[in-house]
């Protein structure tokens, strides 16, 4: 077997071999995340994923970039009806009105944790799991959980500083993808280096 065969074998098997997946699985997911609009972006996305499945929001990802400003909360948080109505009409991306007003509401709820935080929302979001990723220990991606006590508790504190699209389940997939949870398979290549990457 070659090396390149073995290490298909050993990666985490939701991916499959769609080279959109497979990027974003070799590149990002797992990969500790510390920057607060990077996480705001991976937030909103996560919600604007509610229902579907996430390669459909990964094909659209730069379409919802150069809709809503590169995801800089500033701006969003004063995006008006006119702006719903732009995005309603842009078939790049998720046309949810729910999701977009939420995106708005959402922008606007970390600009209020970035004001109140002394750690900013990264700080704010890394507290839930002191600092550190939970590391998995699982060897199939089938044994995940949903969602765990601790995206349960962030969900529940998000949603009372005025987040939506946030529930336990979303929740635990952005930290899954951000690094707050290392979820890769043990086998996984990706296991042990997203670990190296953790501050």
């Amino acid at each position: 077997m070659s090396k390149q065969a073995r290490k298909k074998e050993e990666r985490c098997g939701w991916c499959g071999d769609d080279p959109f997946y497979v990027a974003y699985h070799d590149d990002e997911w797992g990969v500790p995340e510390y920057d607060d609009r990077a996480l705001f972006e991976k937030m909103i996305l996560d919600g604007f994923q509610a229902g579907l499945a996430w390669i459909t929001i990964l094909r659209k990802r730069e379409n919802f970039r150069k809709a809503f400003h590169g995801f800089k909360p500033e701006r969003i948080a004063r995006y008006t009806d006119k702006d719903v109505e732009r995005l309603l009409g842009n078939e790049g991306i998720i046309r949810h009105r729910g999701k977009i007003e939420a995106t708005i509401g959402n922008a606007r709820a970390y600009l209020e944790i970035m004001d109140k935080e002394p750690d900013g929302f990264a700080g704010y979001l890394w507290n839930y799991v002191d600092g550190q990723p939970l590391v998995s220990k699982s060897k199939n991606w089938k044994d995940m959980p949903a969602a765990t006590p601790m995206s349960e508790a962030l969900s529940k504190d998000l949603k009372k500083r005025g987040f939506k699209f946030c529930g336990p389940t979303i929740v635990y997939a952005f930290a899954q993808a951000v690094g707050m949870v290392n979820d890769h398979q043990t086998s996984c290549p990706r296991h042990k280096a997203c670990q190296d990457l953790a501050r």
